[in-house]
């Protein structure tokens, strides 16, 4: 079975400008960058989790963050033998904020002079009593997926959106466009064949924090110059996209004024950069920011499903996270294995109780010749281990590996254990394809 979709009537009066053929549709998503406000909470969580699994690998984390105006509260219940003091909270905090770039008190947020409000507490012996026999942290159920669109097994419109905001930070850090500031956001739309084939990247949305230096005025109203627009659009978009998918750049990138509707040819693709008009406050002075508020960005783009649970901040022993890494694992090792070209799968666990509760699989009618889900299924039960305990030792997450994780993304980058694809062989060799 392919996935058909005719474009609506909705979408053609949207795409009037830049037509889309009834039997091509469109999909989105989006990324942000590693300055925005839920992602600066998300790093500082996982920082403060990577120092307690440093010390102490069997620490129980759930730690919270959530960053304001020069103001940052780390909440959350952490048992650990390591040396968790207010002091060394007070450290990880400031020093990831520096990381991330945020060191000028003038724009709102700075490490230096961040008030930090410290409310972590113990986690509740209940809990443990069912995580130390082996059992699952909390219930929920989880998702991961894969497809053969990137080399990366990631859907394109994600993986694009992360390259472009992993790049912004590329040439801020190393200052080729020394008026950028931390906060981005990226979007890319792409155009696919009925099949689910990619067909062309058809819109690019990129906004980001800037400073003075690359603004007008257009009456009494600030405005981000095009000048500066068009340095996005050749310095960044341009070489993004040329070096993860020339094939489907088919036209020319064109800039969209705000409050314009320039005219595009046929595969132009069209590039708003900053539409609102100006950007120069942004940041956690700019919006508040929270842990876990961006589970669609870390995950697959909308692209899969998703169990609702956010990543940050928790040890492995939370199933929220340490089975959506086992289930992209899965996917990915299927669709490596060319057992499918699509591959969904979802697992559930009630808190305290070891075995998941189901295994579910949906290949959307992609499956090789001869192999069904149901086959599938039976091929996970017997090639990876599915209880906390078989997770965590499979993909060895007692380790402090989590911080790098929380910007850009946790699937299609390698270095994370769960994007390793060695059941591949094995899993192709059993299902006799």
């Amino acid at each position: 079975m392919s996935i058909v979709h005719s474009a609506t009537k909705a979408q053609a009066s949207i795409a009037e400008a830049n037509p889309v053929s009834p039997d091509r549709y469109l999909f989105t998503s989006e990324s942000v960058s590693m300055g925005h406000p839920d992602k600066v909470s998300d790093q500082i969580s996982d920082a403060i989790l990577d120092f307690c699994l440093t010390h102490d690998p069997m620490s129980r984390v759930a730690c919270e963050t959530l960053v304001t105006t020069d103001h940052c509260t780390v909440a959350g219940e952490i048992t650990t033998k390591a040396p968790l003091t207010r002091q060394a909270v007070d450290k990880l905090v400031r020093d990831t904020i520096a990381n991330i770039g945020y060191v000028d008190p003038n724009i709102g947020f700075a490490a230096s002079n961040c008030q930090i409000n410290n409310v972590i507490h113990a986690q509740s012996p209940h809990i443990s009593q069912g995580v130390d026999t082996g059992g699952a942290g909390d219930q929920g159920m989880m998702f991961g997926f894969a497809c053969d669109e990137t080399a990366s097994l990631m859907p394109l419109p994600i993986h694009l959106s992360h390259r472009l905001v992993e790049f912004h930070a590329e040439l801020r850090r190393n200052g080729t466009l020394k008026w950028l500031r931390p906060d981005a956001k990226s979007q890319v739309t792409v155009e696919y064949h009925a099949d689910g084939t990619p067909y062309r990247i058809h819109t690019v949305v990129l906004s980001t924090q800037h400073d003075e230096t690359v603004m007008t005025k257009k009456g009494a109203t600030d405005y981000f110059t095009d000048d500066a627009r068009q340095m996005i659009i050749d310095k960044l978009i341009l070489p993004v996209l040329k070096k993860e998918r020339a094939d489907l750049v088919k036209g020319k990138l064109v800039m969209v004024v705000p409050g314009t509707h320039p005219t595009l040819g046929e595969f132009d693709i069209a590039c708003h950069i900053n539409p609102t008009g100006c950007f120069l406050e942004g940041g956690p002075h700019g919006d508040c920011g929270l842990t876990g508020r961006k589970i669609i960005v870390d995950t697959y783009g909308g692209r899969g499903r998703h169990g609702g649970g956010a990543f940050s901040g928790k040890d492995p022993t939370k199933v929220d996270r340490s089975a959506a890494y086992v289930c992209r694992y899965i996917a990915k090792n299927i669709v490596a294995a060319k057992l499918a070209k699509r591959c969904e799968v979802q697992l559930s666990y009630a808190i305290g109780y070891p075995n998941p509760l189901n295994i579910w699989v949906n290949t959307e009618g992609t499956a090789a010749p001869g192999v069904t889900d149901a086959k599938l299924i039976e091929l996970i039960g017997k090639h990876f281990q599915l209880t906390p305990k078989g997770i965590i030792e499979t993909l060895d997450l007692r380790r402090p590996i989590y911080l790098a994780t929380a910007a850009h993304g946790h699937f299609g980058r390698d270095g994370f254990p769960w994007e390793k694809t060695d059941k591949a062989s094995a899993l192709k060799a059993d299902a006799g394809v």
